[in-house]
């Protein structure tokens, strides 16, 4: 007798699993899965690091963009850009000479990364709570931070090292996600005003576009092809977990929906690899579209509400994402973590960039927020890991903007708490150090927690909790001793 073999879940998943997405946004929407590694990891940091890192770090601000000022003025610049782009235009002039003598192909040479320890950064940033990273790949200067077949790198120049292979290398080796993120699509205008210092046909061409139109580029076909190329090399020689596309992309009306193309492509790279389960994630900053095609990049912004997909808070810890000693960071520490905690108790996840000196190293004023960020997740974090956000993010007078670019820079009170929740437990994380008892008018009898509570525990310390539960609330009374200087968080467990 023939013996019959059951089909397990996975592969029953396989078989079942939708035919491969289709380059639209109408596909990616209904095809696209975030894995369960980043809802449950949470915490990752970006690095933004290149030939800007190595210029003078004495420099006036230069919004991040030194490659496009030193030359002058773009077309359309005014107020308080083009005053900026004036004064490092300027600078750069008396400190390294005119633009035309010493251009950006020049400063190439300084970045050496001379004591870039990937594996011991690496480390450091998993032992402050990040679960994956995601170094940048190619910023808008055009010069590629891996071996590419673009001349413009960092293994043929500068540093003379394969940037992601090596970051990759140690991610893995301490089981951290990588991630690569690209900002590549605005090279051809970024540098515009470098044009009339150039030669066509010279190797510095290549770096500055000189074969694409400076404004028409989105219509060429040749630059959006030239763009596909670039992004799936890095792809395929590299097999990133996350790509983020940190710029526009060729669109369906003048790019040949080359951009949709290479994101799904990614995915379906991913579930032939996987037997039909999507493992990576796809992210980008482009909130028109359907935010079911894509993890939402909300860069240095928020939400106000608990968002139904998840997305992803990006902010900067260096005050100017690209290090200069002069950046100052706007965001406090204790703001950043309460920033933190707010944006997960609203299913996002937390990247935070590090803006690494051109040596490698990571400045001390940056590594104070990491720092100061993993002895908060030493205490709390299982209310923050695994977690997923309850029926409300939370209560108090703090109100978070809705949308990209307007994050909250406004201290945190005690009466701001934000919820996250896990297997049967709701954690209750009080956002500044509370004076007095604490009063959670949210979860009052009769309000939206049904279940009677069965203890309440403070993290990160042994003490029994004092606490009541009334029509007014849940009040806990103040703990002697706060385990966290800045945010502290509540086990409550809930009867069955």
């Amino acid at each position: 007798m023939k013996r019959v073999v059951p089909i397990g879940w996975g592969l029953l998943a396989a078989l079942v699993a939708s035919a491969e997405i289709e380059p639209t946004w109408e596909s990616m929407a209904a095809n696209y899965q975030v894995p369960q590694w980043f809802q449950d990891g949470k915490i990752g940091v970006w690095m933004h690091w290149g030939v800007p890192s190595a210029t003078d770090e004495n420099r006036p601000n230069d919004g991040s963009h030194y490659g496009r000022r030193m030359y002058g003025p773009n077309d359309g610049e005014t107020g308080g850009q083009f005053k900026m782009t004036e004064e490092l235009t300027a600078f750069h002039t008396k400190r390294y000479g005119p633009p035309a003598e010493f251009g950006y192909e020049d400063l190439v040479p300084l970045f050496k990364a001379e004591k870039w320890d990937p594996d011991a950064l690496v480390k450091y940033v998993k032992e402050n709570g990040a679960r994956f990273i995601m170094p940048v790949a190619c910023h808008h200067d055009n010069f590629d931070m891996y071996d590419s077949f673009h001349p413009w790198n960092s293994v043929d120049m500068g540093p003379h090292r394969d940037t992601l292979k090596e970051w990759k290398a140690a991610a893995t080796k301490y089981g951290l996600k990588f991630g690569v993120s690209t900002h590549l699509y605005w090279s051809p205008r970024f540098f515009n005003a470098a044009r009339k210092y150039q030669t066509p046909g010279t190797p510095e061409a290549k770096l500055f576009n000189m074969e694409f139109d400076p404004k028409g580029y989105p219509s060429q076909d040749s630059w959006n092809e030239h763009w596909y190329a670039r992004c799936w090399e890095i792809i395929e020689k590299y097999d990133p977990d996350m790509f983020n596309n940190d710029a526009p992309f060729p669109d369906e009306k003048r790019g040949k929906s080359l951009g949709v193309k290479l994101f799904s492509s990614y995915v379906n790279r991913d579930l032939e690899e996987n037997n039909g389960r999507q493992t990576v994630v796809f992210s980008c900053k482009n909130g028109n579209l359907d935010r079911r095609a894509f993890t939402y990049n909300l860069e240095r912004g928020g939400s106000g509400k608990i968002q139904s997909e998840p997305w992803m808070w990006a902010t900067d810890l260096s005050g100017g994402w690209y290090y200069r000693k002069g950046a100052v960071n706007r965001m406090s520490i204790p703001v950043m973590i309460g920033n933190a905690v707010d944006a997960i108790s609203k299913n996002g996840v937390v990247m935070m960039n590090i803006a690494l000196k051109g040596d490698g190293t990571i400045p001390e004023n940056q590594a104070a927020y990491l720092d100061a960020f993993g002895d908060f997740l030493k205490i709390c974090g299982e209310g923050i890991y695994g977690t997923r956000p309850w029926k409300t993010f939370g209560e108090g007078p703090l109100e978070v903007k809705d949308g990209r670019q307007g994050e909250n820079h406004a201290a945190f009170s005690p009466q701001d708490l934000r919820f996250t929740q896990k297997d049967g437990v709701l954690y209750a994380f009080v956002l500044a150090p509370p004076t007095q008892d604490v009063v959670i008018k949210t979860l009052a009898t009769g309000g939206l927690l049904g279940q009677e509570i069965a203890a309440v525990e403070l993290m990160g310390s042994p003490a029994p909790v004092e606490w009541k539960r009334s029509p007014e609330g849940l009040t806990i009374q103040l703990p002697n001793k706060l385990p966290g200087p800045i945010v502290n968080g509540f086990r409550i467990t809930l009867k069955n």
